[in-house]
């Protein structure tokens, strides 16, 4: 955090008057499953951006993000969002919240400072609007809670940036716990923390660098429709609610949805099982049954959901072969990640196969033509602040 102190201050000439991390993020399982009030796993990884803020005397907004070296500003006067303030906009629509709940301010500075870009994805946006979040309750409103900020930035998505808030978004980047995972259900807005005792394991999320495409719009299945469909599939079992295992009333309920839809909705409902099987697995220690719940995600996901590609299947393959090829208990594991169409893997293997892994991906330049890139990271905890 000394770093983005320094910066503020070489930008503004003034020491900052709070400043707050905030953790990358991705999700594991279940992230297309929000609209149907399903769970999702996620994690919170040690990718942070750090956020710095420091009152002005005069009505000037004004936003530094250093590795980018780019430098927004405006007034409160004209206060709107703007398309060009790209990452800025994610300031500004936690500043709105604020604005919107009665907190008066005069002018404001920002730096943002993260190794990564937003346009990576990993959750580095969110990231920016929690940190964010955490620095203007410093400096406006300490007596706000840490539920309260959760409302604050899911009402600037909506409100200021007109899109959907996924709360596990949220949930993660400010309340994980590092070492575990966090399952979010959004039936009732909850979480919960999930262990993940694998020290003899690394995660290496993959960025394949495939052009990104839309595939098919996924907002064409937030149907309510849809949604009362799978909620007459719900089932209470074990005190738990899941879905209906029957391929009769399964096969009877959704008769009446287009083929593509259907296979869609079967999806949906198919992975929150390998979720729960995934977190009965974590709860157990028992890496080969984790690993086999994601490995059956990536499969569904590419198979009844249609959001992968040969780049993506290639590198998800080449993790688990030799397991396979050789019938042992999954040692490893890899899956997409990410709303929609997402380009990135994330994969858990052996800490000395590692080397391995990366060997593998000059072929897949060879064979492709795209250079991914790679980052190892490790479970993180939540939004922190600079004492």
């Amino acid at each position: 955090m000394e770093q983005v102190c320094l910066a503020h201050q070489t930008e503004y000439g003034m020491e900052p008057a709070a400043v707050v991390s905030a953790p990358g993020r991705i999700h594991l399982l279940g992230e297309h499953s929000w609209y149907f009030k399903d769970k999702t796993l996620s994690a919170a990884i040690d990718m942070p951006v750090t956020v710095a803020v420091s009152p002005r005397t005069d009505q000037s907004l004004r936003f530094h993000f250093v590795q980018l070296n780019e430098r927004k500003r405006l007034t409160l006067a004209g206060f709107k969002y703007r398309k060009e303030d790209r990452w800025a906009n994610a300031c500004k629509a936690v500043l709105f919240s604020f604005l919107e709940a009665g907190f008066e301010c005069t002018g404001l500075n920002f730096t943002i400072y993260s190794d990564i870009a937003p346009s990576a994805g990993f959750g580095i946006t969110t990231a920016i609007k929690v940190a964010t979040a955490g620095a203007l309750r410093q400096v406006l409103a300490p007596s706000l809670s840490d539920e309260q900020l959760v409302l604050y930035v899911d009402h600037g998505n909506k409100a200021f940036l007109e899109i959907n808030s996924f709360i596990s978004d949220i949930y993660t980047v400010m309340f994980a716990r590092k070492g575990s995972l966090l399952l979010t259900d959004y039936n009732n807005s909850s979480f919960s923390y999930v262990p993940f005792n694998f020290d003899d394991k690394c995660i290496i999320l993959t960025d394949s660098k495939v052009p990104r495409v839309s595939v098919w719009n996924e907002e064409s299945l937030w149907k309510p429709e849809y949604a009362c469909l799978l909620g007459d599939l719900k089932v209470r079992r074990n005190g738990a609610i899941v879905y209906e295992d029957s391929d009769t009333e399964i096969n009877e309920v959704l008769s009446v949805v287009k083929e593509d839809y259907r296979r869609r909705l079967l999806c949906i409902m198919k992975e929150q099982q390998e979720l729960v099987n995934a977190v009965e697995a974590l709860k157990n220690s028992n890496f080969a049954l984790f690993a086999r719940a994601v490995s059956h995600s990536h499969e569904l996901l590419r198979d009844l959901f249609s959001i992968s590609c040969p780049e993506i299947d290639w590198l998800v393959r080449r993790v688990q072969e030799t397991d396979l090829l050789h019938g042992k208990p999954l040692s490893a594991c890899a899956r997409i990640t990410g709303k929609g169409f997402g380009r990135v893997t994330y994969t858990i293997l052996p800490a000395q196969e590692e080397e391995n892994y990366y060997k593998k991906l000059s072929e897949y330049e060879r064979i492709f033509g795209f250079h991914p890139s790679c980052y190892k990271v490790s479970t993180a905890s939540g939004m922190a602040i600079k004492e």
